[in-house]
């Protein structure tokens, strides 16, 4: 491993203190209470989408006072935060009323096909046909499309927190390996699989059968585990709104579908999204309001780790490559827990000569492990944005996530290095 710079060892600790702060978030809010003259400051260190923003800043007032302000900036200047303006402008699209009323539309027809009751019905359907549906609608949009439909029905019940849990560990799993069938979905595939190559049919006989099998089983395994609560999924939410007329839903989802085609030009789908914006204030009886913020929280935490990521390589790489074909996909598995699972794929992208194994076992390692905390994969910020107000004390633990997450990861292991 290269002896790192000083900014690279300081990058390196910003990093490691921004990951354990994830898991502090608690710590914080109870300061909050304790400590009311600085509770606003508390309350902000104490919202999981801060954090990695919070240490960015640390670390660019480090690299203005070491390397000098042109240093600086030219270091901002050359990160691509394409990524977290698509997540911030397709999470405010998908999150909209009309693209939720066809989603919940398609969800309920499919629901009255299954042959069990309504209420594990569409639970299965929300952790199965949803984070699928990412292969081709992005998984940003999947993650908040799902979160915001178990927000309104089962969350707003009175269900256990137990429930509550597994049903995260799962989508989040889910939604991590659900974007696999197709090559331009899932962050940690789009960053290969141009320069390897790989194709919608390569990523569908070498992924995606394996994911959506295992999607599957995690979320029949999850209804059959919780069904004795799920029957409260069938009762009607009460809705004082009325249907957004057909002509107002298509307009949304051909807004949808440009952002999905033009994902990778920032001046394209931003350029959209404000022509949207324009759209939805004309149209605005047929609209909730717009969850702005919470797509600003997630663009602000995954803008930081873009920042704080690009200090990484010097210790990521060497690690990574250090691995067999065998042993790189249960590394890239745990390492993802711990740093963004497309910055991975990113690296092993940089290096010549990989086999063919070795870019398998790396991307399907990556995928594997997005759902075990906040900052394994891009969407998972976005889910705890919107499920979050739904838990005690408004947060998402990282701990009660980490175990929720982990039989399904098991599972997706299982699919995808023994079949």
């Amino acid at each position: 491993m290269p002896t790192p710079t000083t900014l690279q060892a300081i990058g390196a600790v910003l990093f490691a203190l921004a990951v354990i702060h994830t898991f502090s978030t608690k710590f914080f809010e109870g300061l909050a209470h304790t400590r009311p003259r600085h509770a606003g400051l508390w309350h902000l260190l104490g919202e999981v989408e801060v954090v990695f923003g919070f240490w960015a800043m640390v670390l660019m007032v480090f690299m203005f006072g070491l390397s000098g302000k042109a240093a600086a900036i030219s270091y901002l200047e050359t990160r691509n935060f394409t990524e977290p303006l698509f997540v911030f402008a397709i999470m405010v699209i998908a999150g909209t009323r009309p693209v939720l009323q066809f989603a919940a539309s398609v969800v309920q027809g499919l629901a009255s096909w299954l042959p069990v009751n309504r209420g594990m019905a569409l639970y299965f359907l929300m952790l199965a046909l949803v984070p699928l549906l990412g292969s081709f609608i992005t998984e940003p949009a999947a993650m908040t499309l799902a979160a915001l439909m178990l927000r309104d029905t089962l969350f707003s019940k009175d269900v256990s927190s137990r429930l509550k849990y597994i049903t995260v560990g799962v989508l989040f799993v889910n939604i991590s390996i659900g974007g696999t069938l197709t090559p331009f979905a899932a962050p940690p595939v789009l960053m290969v699989a141009g320069k390897w190559n790989w194709d919608i049919m390569f990523m569908v006989t070498h992924f995606g059968w394996k994911a959506a099998l295992a999607v599957v089983v995690n979320a029949v395994s999850a209804m059959l585990l919780l069904r004795r609560e799920l029957g409260v999924m069938a009762q009607a939410t009460r809705t004082e709104t009325t249907p957004v007329p057909l002509a107002v839903v298509a307009v949304h989802l051909l807004f949808l579908l440009g952002l999905v085609v033009f994902a990778h030009y920032p001046s394209v789908f931003m350029g959209l999204f404000l022509f949207f914006l324009g759209f939805a204030t004309a149209y605005e009886r047929h609209q909730n309001p717009l969850i702005l913020r919470e797509a600003l929280l997630v663009a602000f935490f995954l803008a930081g780790l873009v920042v704080l990521g690009g200090l990484q390589q010097w210790w990521l790489e060497p690690v990574l490559m250090g691995l067999n074909a065998d042993s790189v996909f249960f590394g890239a598995t745990v390492l993802t827990a711990f740093t963004d699972n497309a910055a991975l794929t990113y690296l092993g992208s940089l290096v010549e000569g990989l086999s063919p194994e070795f870019k398998v076992a790396l991307v399907a390692g990556a995928v594997t492990g997005g759902g075990l905390t906040v900052i394994a994969n891009a969407p998972n910020p976005a889910g705890v944005a919107i499920l979050r107000g739904s838990f005690q004390d408004q947060t998402i633990h990282p701990l009660g996530l980490l175990l929720a997450a982990l039989p399904p990861t098991l599972v997706a292991i299982l699919a995808f290095r023994w079949l």
